[in-house]
């Protein structure tokens, strides 16, 4: 079984698919590693590393491509590179069936098996592969850091002769597993969290980091059965609406995670609430790539509005690559050993399996 990789487009992506520790683990179980000259030296990790733990470095990227049985992948590969794919090749990564569907259409056409990782289910057994979890955890761990750098304040209270300054107040908008782990952030350099989502069942979570859960009065639960958030009624949007401009006067930072899988990122912070907001507060927006949770978001630029700064990059991971790439890697691997007949060294697309059915893209 040979297991391929190439190096993603470097402006765009940063991260990789195959660690030095993943390639003993998949040798560990019969594979043959086939990786692009320079794969992870932008992580300080050189082809010899790789060399000698087994894997072969190809100078040319459409022989990896054409010759392995499997390739793994951050992103959708590019039309000129899935075009070297041939008939019952395997292809895995976050390929946004959303946006790629015309792509999609001519792999399933040539007969190449499409397995997209962030249509995994939520279910015990998937945690291990969970993509979209480890990911996200990492991101909003970065998206308080990176908003503290551009916050001018102290962030934990000081007590000094000279006199006391006061602890910044946090707003995370969602609180999924990017929210949960920037209120746990927030809170461990000494900041005053409040968080606010549309599933009630987050009030508890939230609380258990020590943040302060901010409920739309009479509110119902938008949570769908796979655990992630649905759009919210009308209603619902103008309670919040009002919660969070009575909120947001008060607030230094705000960390935006509020995303709908497959749809534009809800507006939620519109630009009357912002003119309110205190001079040199800081916005960062997780929700940017997929149109932003505010009215005044750019991608991978900082916006200032009456002294208010609104951030928000088209991939914030590409500023832990080393981390997100261990995570990812680990997660394809589990995702991998899963769909390989060990016995025969061949893939089995067992449809019966929850976790192939849902991620299979036909």
């Amino acid at each position: 079984m040979r297991i391929g990789s190439i190096l993603e487009n470097q402006n765009i992506e940063k991260r990789i698919a195959i660690t030095p520790e993943i390639v003993k683990k998949y040798t560990s179980i019969g594979c043959e590693i086939f990786l692009s000259k320079k794969y992870g030296t932008h992580l300080g990790v050189g082809d010899d590393v790789y060399s000698n733990l087994g894997a072969k470095i190809i100078d040319h990227n459409n022989e990896i491509l054409s010759s392995s049985d499997v390739i793994v992948q951050l992103g959708m590969l590019s039309e000129d590179k899935s075009s070297q794919l041939r008939e019952n090749q395997t292809l895995i990564g976050v390929l946004n069936p959303y946006d790629n569907q015309e792509t999609l259409k001519n792999l399933s056409k040539k007969k190449i098996n499409v397995f997209s990782l962030e249509l995994l289910p939520r279910i015990t057994r998937a945690q291990s592969m969970d993509i979209l979890s480890s990911q996200a955890n990492l991101a909003g761990y970065k998206a308080v850091i990176e908003s503290f750098a551009n916050f001018e304040k102290a962030i934990p209270m000081m007590m000094t002769a000279a006199g006391t300054i006061p602890a910044a107040k946090v707003l995370v908008v969602g609180a999924g597993v990017a929210g949960l782990q920037a209120i746990a952030t927030a809170k461990r350099m000494g900041a005053i969290v409040f968080a606010t989502d549309v599933r009630i069942a987050s009030k508890e979570q939230v609380e258990s980091l020590g943040g302060k859960f901010l409920t739309v009065e009479g509110s119902e639960n938008l949570e769908t059965e796979g655990g992630y958030a649905k759009e919210a009624t009308d209603d619902f949007k103008q309670k919040q609406e009002e919660l969070l401009a009575e909120t947001l006067k008060k607030i230094d930072i705000v960390i935006c995670t509020a995303l709908i899988p497959g749809k534009k990122a809800p507006l939620i912070i519109k630009n009357n609430m912002i003119e309110n907001m205190q001079v040199g507060s800081v916005i960062y927006d997780l929700a940017a790539i997929q149109g932003g949770n505010t009215a005044l978001t750019e991608v991978d630029k900082i916006v200032e509005k009456n002294g208010i700064k609104i951030m928000g990059e088209s991939n914030i991971l590409n500023k832990l690559p080393v981390s997100a790439s261990n995570l990812y890697a680990k997660n394809v691997f589990n995702f991998v050993d899963n769909l390989i007949d060990k016995e025969n060294k061949k893939i089995n697309i067992n449809l019966e399996d929850e976790i192939i059915q849902k991620t299979l893209i036909k």
